[in-house]
């Protein structure tokens, strides 16, 4: 998964390079943002990345501003130079916080990949380990194989320990950078006994059975998080617009009202249908359980 800036067109090490004038903007105090910023890969800090997210700011306010004015100059607007600053600031600030706010978004969606793969590499490595493969080439054909920003992480760690670094303190760094509590704990598990010199085997079986504990909690959970929501559906997207269809089609021959009221009611009606459906589906999606 690759870390591109939303609302940028450049390269990460460009964009730093373009703002480095504002980096005396961005705080020195450290906060969340900079673990997620470590977790994506990317060589960028806190004060950095917001030194970028203020110069994309000032660049969209302008940009917005005088697009907007002109638009609303041609359209003989009045006081068209206020209401393109406004729509401007809004535009930019919407751009602002989707910027700031990327790098958490950036690692949640990182971090459900990677548990979503992690019990099939798990149980991959344990059919190599009692096949004898050594640790090493069963990360390494972890990260030759299809299992998604597992293989990612894999690859890195196998990388980092071909230069000539420790296995163990570099399992142990990767299970520190990572926003995945799963994906931490495996590592930390998989490095704390190579520390002790313990059964491989025993460790990753362990892992699967706790993580397959885990999957069922989740799905429990699910299910019962999806009940409100199936009843809140039925009421919002299904019983209330068949009702108020029917008592707008009764009121309306009786008040004589006109059908281009009621045609535009019907569309109303029929974008917010499809408004709740859209958010019904994103709320089921959300509640997913990250293990399945």
């Amino acid at each position: 998964m690759k870390f591109k800036i939303p609302f940028t067109f450049s390269d990460v090490e460009i964009l730093k390079r373009r703002s480095e004038f504002f980096v005396k903007l961005a705080g020195k105090k450290e906060t969340k943002i900079d673990g997620y910023l470590k977790a994506t890969g990317e060589k960028i800090n806190k004060r950095q990345y917001l030194s970028i997210c203020y110069r994309s700011f000032l660049l969209n306010l302008l940009v917005f501003s005088v697009v907007a004015s002109s638009v609303l100059g041609l359209l003989n607007a009045s006081n068209f130079y206020l209401y393109g600053l406004g729509t401007s600031l809004l535009i930019s600030g919407f751009i602002l916080i989707n910027q700031i706010n990327y790098p958490r978004i950036f690692s949640m969606k990182k971090a459900r990949d990677i548990e979503k793969n992690l019990i099939g590499a798990m149980k991959d490595m344990m059919v190599q380990l009692n096949s004898g493969v050594p640790l090493f080439r069963i990360l390494f054909n972890i990260s030759e194989s299809d299992y998604g920003e597992v293989s990612e992480e894999f690859k890195k760690i196998t990388k980092e320990i071909n230069s000539g670094a420790s296995q163990i303190e570099t399992i142990e760094k990767y299970g520190k950078l990572n926003t995945s509590e799963y994906f931490r704990r495996v590592l930390w598990q998989i490095s704390n006994s190579m520390r002790a010199g313990g059964d491989m085997g025993v460790v990753i079986g362990e892992g699967i059975k706790n993580l397959n504990a885990e999957q069922e909690i989740q799905i429990q959970s699910y299910g019962s998080k999806l009940n409100p929501l199936v009843v809140f559906y039925m009421l919002i997207a299904v019983i209330l617009p068949s009702l108020g269809i029917t008592f707008l089609i009764i009121i309306s021959s009786i008040l004589n009202i006109q059908d281009s009221i009621i045609r535009v009611v019907f569309f109303l009606v029929f974008g917010f249908v499809v408004f709740i459906q859209i958010m019904f589906l994103g709320l089921i999606k959300s509640k997913r359980p990250s293990l399945l």
